[in-house]
């Protein structure tokens, strides 16, 4: 499900950051990002994102991220040691609708220092996203 298409749009007070590559919606202490079909994610394109992300949140803000993958891509899990010298990121969700997307998913996961969680669907992703800032 796509985030617009959900309940959390209307509940949610968020930004929406549409760069050529993918739409990403700018929450209170989280991000949530879709990207088109096709791309190839690579440090490039990260990195510019990054630069947005600092733009609207500054230098220190500690963000939940919220991978919607409602389309297919592919992606540099280098990408993930790259960003973490940000030090912006302090937990990653990746929704993944079919078998291979949880593999990438389970891959990146490998990759990063950061902790990443797979979920099914975007409520789920939501629901592991409150229990942790609860916990903080």
């Amino acid at each position: 499900m796509k985030f617009e298409n959900s309940t959390y749009s209307s509940t949610l007070k968020y930004y929406k950051l549409e760069l050529p590559f993918g739409n990403f919606y700018f929450c209170e202490k989280l991000i949530i990002s879709e990207l088109h079909t096709g791309l190839h994610l690579d440090w490039c394109k990260v990195e510019l994102l990054v630069k947005e992300i600092i733009d609207f949140y500054g230098n220190n803000a500690q963000l939940d991220f919220i991978s919607n993958r409602v389309n297919s891509y592919s992606l540099d899990p280098q990408s993930w040691i790259k960003i973490e010298q940000y030090n912006i990121i302090k937990s990653s969700v990746i929704v993944y609708y079919n078998h291979m997307m949880y593999m990438n998913a389970t891959l990146e996961k490998r990759f990063s220092r950061i902790k990443i969680h797979p979920c099914l669907s975007l409520d789920e992703a939501m629901e592991w996203i409150q229990k942790l800032e609860k916990a903080d």
